[in-house]
């Protein structure tokens, strides 16, 4: 029986699964975590792929790795970190990506070179604000990798073997804000003004079904994916189907045929891992928002969910603004949590943690709603992620968007996703494997045609507005 591996290397832990190449049922599986932060040594992921994979890897016919986007990895001429990795979460370059929009145009102009406009997520942002505030390892930075193109260019022995080459995808190149999708390339000259003139090496894009090399052990390696290409993948997702993901941040995307360029920056421009695309909308705020307030209220999350079952929809006017992490959609990256609505009858826990759950959910629909404006077919949405596996979540969904929602069994669906794309090119067949995701939960559209979502979302809009007027 042959069998693939699969890595998901998260902001938060590197997870492994080793699968059966024809049905991806998970055979093994493990996980190690990483340090929190939003810079970090780019070692300690390949340290914690190390722990994760000890005896699963070797074990693989071949191996994938899906990793978190938009992370830059600045390497010097020795193949070396020149500084700890910022991640997509490190909101310094805010003001970079101001800038950059102001210089090339506005954010039209860069839609239509790239698929989206940058926000301080973005790997072109960060390179400015490496170059502006630490020039002497931006003179160092030879190459510039991604979180996934390192552990992928780790695992097939470089640096140490200077023959090499390092390698990415079109899902995650598409993050970086200086490869165009819809082109198919690399826009050097977007990185040179990002990077204050300087032009560091890039890693090749290899295409979906291409084989970049081998591990030590004799492993296919593929090429790999961004996070959310490699759930889309693991998902089996096809045209019309939504993911809304809500893991730490909050992502909503689809597959669909074509390229797309929203010039007002809310919906990225990605390609996903098939050769299609996959429009997406961040929000920053997710399943963290459900951790905080139940630590705030001294809960578990079982306990908050029974808490907010407690309270009324729309929690007697208790609206809860969910920018605790600053905010990517709407873009506010100052922006922080806040309460309102508070009345001595309303100043309860039941009613905050009601306020929580709808306050998260509220800014995802209002993130479903960019793709839905821009003329982007919706037919089912799959939702994913630890905070769908509360059943509040998945009822509170239906209500707020007022469609029907699918939650797939939990799994790890980014690794799974990862692990699918080794074995089609184990495989050399001209499609992926059919691997199949279980439906376990189905909420159907609200009855009532949403009209109890659509009290609550107006309240929330209406104090977002008030104190976020743009």
């Amino acid at each position: 029986m042959a069998t693939v591996a699969g890595v998901d290397s998260s902001t938060q832990s590197c997870k492994v699964v080793r699968c059966d190449a024809d049905t991806g049922e998970i055979l093994e599986q493990a996980h190690a975590p990483h340090p929190d932060g939003t810079e970090v040594p780019a070692e300690s992921w390949w340290q914690a792929l190390c722990s994760a994979g000890d005896g699963l890897l070797d074990r693989a016919d071949a191996v994938a790795v899906a990793g978190q986007q938009h992370g830059l990895v600045a390497v010097d001429v020795d193949g070396q970190p020149v500084r700890d990795a910022l991640l997509w979460n490190d909101l310094r370059s805010a003001d970079a990506a101001e800038e950059l929009i102001a210089e090339l145009g506005g954010p039209q102009v860069w839609a239509e070179a790239v698929g989206s406009v940058p926000l301080a997520a973005f790997t072109v942002a960060k390179l400015r604000w490496l170059a502006d505030h630490e020039p002497a390892h931006a003179d160092r930075t030879h190459r510039v990798l991604l979180p996934h193109d390192y552990l992928t260019w780790r695992l097939r022995g470089g640096p140490t073997d200077r023959a090499v080459e390092p390698t990415t995808d079109r899902g995650d190149a598409s993050g970086t804000g200086y490869w165009s999708p819809a082109a198919g390339s690399y826009r050097k000259d977007l990185l040179a003004q990002a990077f204050r003139g300087r032009t560091p090496e890039l890693p090749r894009v290899a295409g979906p079904t291409e084989a970049v090399g081998r591990t030590p052990a004799g492993a296919l390696v593929a090429a790999g994916t961004g996070d959310n290409a490699g759930a889309a993948l693991g998902l089996g997702i096809e045209d019309g189907d939504v993911v809304m993901s809500l893991g730490t941040s909050g992502t909503v995307y689809t597959r669909a045929a074509a390229p797309s360029a929203d010039a007002t920056g809310a919906i990225a421009g990605f390609a996903d891992a098939t050769g299609a695309f996959l429009p997406l909308v961040c929000t920053l705020n997710a399943a963290r928002v459900l951790d905080s307030t139940a630590a705030l209220l001294g809960v578990d999350l079982t306990g908050l969910e029974a808490l907010a079952r407690q309270a009324p929809p729309g929690a007697d006017g208790v609206v809860l603004l969910p920018y605790l992490s600053g905010e990517r959609t709407p873009n506010l990256p100052q922006a922080t949590g806040s309460l309102h609505g508070l009345r001595p009858e309303t100043l309860r826990p039941s009613h905050i943690a009601r306020a929580a759950f709808e306050g998260m959910l509220c800014n995802v629909a209002d993130a479903l709603d960019r793709l839905r404006a821009a003329g982007i077919p919706i037919h089912r949405v799959l939702l994913i992620g630890g905070a769908s596996r509360s059943s509040l979540v998945a009822e509170l969904t239906a209500q707020l968007i007022g469609v029907t929602v699918r939650v797939p069994e939990p799994n790890e669906y980014v690794a799974l996703g990862a692990a699918r794309q080794a074995a089609w090119v184990l495989g050399g067949t001209a499609q992926p494997p059919r691997w199949s995701a279980r439906t376990i939960v189905e909420v159907r559209a609200p009855s009532d045609g949403g009209a109890i979502g659509r009290r609550i979302r107006a309240e929330y809009e209406r104090t977002r507005r008030a104190v976020y007027p743009r």
